[in-house]
């Protein structure tokens, strides 16, 4: 095999990063805002105890979610008939950036204080930046919300604390 070989993988190996680069201004110039815009409007149109949250990590990746934040005030009526209920926080919707700048979109569930967590997770997708628009951004908070209903609720009896 000759160097010259090498120059179509170059070419390809010089067009995946450029491909890296339209995706990752893709989500600084549209995704995140639209993101941000449609979640915002979620919390304030059914204000339930979630939050919205931008994270950024360390130049590769960000994240911008909606999590399970606070006991929804109209609520507090109907959990003091039961003083042993307890609003378990942190069930999450994440919109996280990738590496290579597509968006994977996952669930995590809350954390119990017993660290008994059958589920901790559940994937629901890697999109590229440009798939994410407000019309998917709701399905997917739908699909977040029957998650946790599921969740709360669960269809499966089970024993708390055995496998």
């Amino acid at each position: 095999m000759k160097i010259e070989h090498l120059e179509e993988r170059i070419i390809d190996y010089r067009n995946s990063i450029e491909t890296v680069v339209d995706k990752k201004t893709l989500w600084s110039e549209l995704t995140r805002l639209t993101l941000l815009k449609t979640l915002h409007e979620i919390v304030k149109t059914y204000p339930i105890g979630w939050k919205v949250q931008e994270l950024n990590w360390i130049h590769n990746n960000a994240a911008i979610n909606i999590t399970f934040d606070s006991f929804p005030p109209e609520l507090i009526d109907c959990t003091n008939k039961v003083p042993e209920y307890q609003f378990i926080p942190g069930g999450t919707l994440v919109f996280s950036q990738s590496y290579s700048g597509d968006v994977l979109v996952f669930i995590l569930f809350p954390t119990m204080e017993t660290g008994i967590n059958d589920n901790g997770s559940v994937d629901l997708g890697l999109y590229a930046p440009n798939e994410i628009t407000e019309k998917m951004i709701v399905e997917q908070v739908d699909q977040f919300l029957k998650e946790m209903i599921k969740w709360e609720v669960p269809n499966i009896r089970k024993k708390v604390g055995y496998s």
